[in-house]
């Protein structure tokens, strides 16, 4: 499947920062519970984006062949005061600044060190934008602001990649959740109602015995999916609940839920 260009993800990174800022410049209460990540308020959910982007900056930037330990990342957890809006805004533009800075200079086929087997500071530009943009949704929802719209080929390529991570997962992980995803004669597909056609925003997933297998496409199957392209993606990564009005569940409900809940690794 065709990915976007290296320059189009260090774009997406960019802009998912400056929405990120436009959440703390709005006021939010930086101690509320995010709805999507409970275990987090929205300060430690900017201070785990801004630290991943400075982790994956060290990592291209020194063309790490290994691991980094988070530890080891300069400035990685943010600033120092607790609740300080202004520095933590600050702090994250630094973040993103500094790794689309390194991601853009390195380029995507440096060969870099990643936890999924892709050796590549491409993959890393990739992974980044989706996190952003996932994570920008959880802010949104926790200061009580609307997500807007996700550029409709970013998040195409967000659902492949997520597809892509779970095919990966089923093979690193053999015992993990995942491994419950192995359902012969049962599918899945995702329907974008408000894409042009040459997007082909569809997607028939089949969590096969030998693991799941995915293609673009219109195909019927046990369950579908419908809606708006944004709506569909946050959705399928359990930041819409199924019964909004955004979005339509036809066919076998509990199958989708059943992959919802198993193909959901953080």
């Amino acid at each position: 499947m065709t990915q976007l260009s290296h320059d189009r993800y260090c774009d997406e990174i960019a802009h998912q920062v400056g929405e990120f800022r436009a959440v703390l410049a709005s006021g939010a209460d930086l101690s509320a519970t995010v709805p999507t990540c409970p275990d987090w308020t929205l300060e430690q959910l900017v201070r785990h984006v801004g630290g991943a982007l400075r982790w994956v900056e060290l990592i291209v930037r020194t063309r790490a062949q290994e691991e980094v330990p988070v530890d080891r990342v300069p400035e990685g957890g943010g600033p120092g005061a607790q609740g300080d809006a202004a520095a933590l805004e600050a702090w994250l533009a630094e973040s993103g600044a500094l790794a689309v800075a390194a991601l853009r200079e390195a380029g995507p086929d440096a060969r870099v060190w990643s936890w999924a087997g892709i050796f590549t500071v491409g993959f890393w530009a990739r992974r980044m934008t989706h996190e952003l943009v996932v994570h920008h949704a959880d802010a949104a929802l926790a200061a009580g602001r609307p997500f807007g719209t996700v550029a409709a080929d970013v998040a195409a390529d967000a659902v492949d990649e997520w597809l892509q991570i779970v095919q990966f997962v089923q093979r690193a992980l053999p015992d993990g959740p995942a491994k419950e995803l192995r359902l012969p004669g049962r599918s899945l597909h995702l329907h974008a109602t408000d894409t042009a056609p040459e997007l082909n925003a569809e997607w028939l997933i089949e969590p096969a015995e030998d693991g799941v297998v995915w293609r673009r496409g219109h195909e019927k199957a046990t369950v579908a999916l419908r809606g708006p392209l944004t709506s569909v993606l946050l959705a399928f990564y359990r930041r819409l609940p199924l019964d909004a009005p955004e979005v339509e569940v036809l066919g076998d409900r509990k199958l989708l839920e059943f992959w919802l809940e198993r193909a959901t690794f953080g």
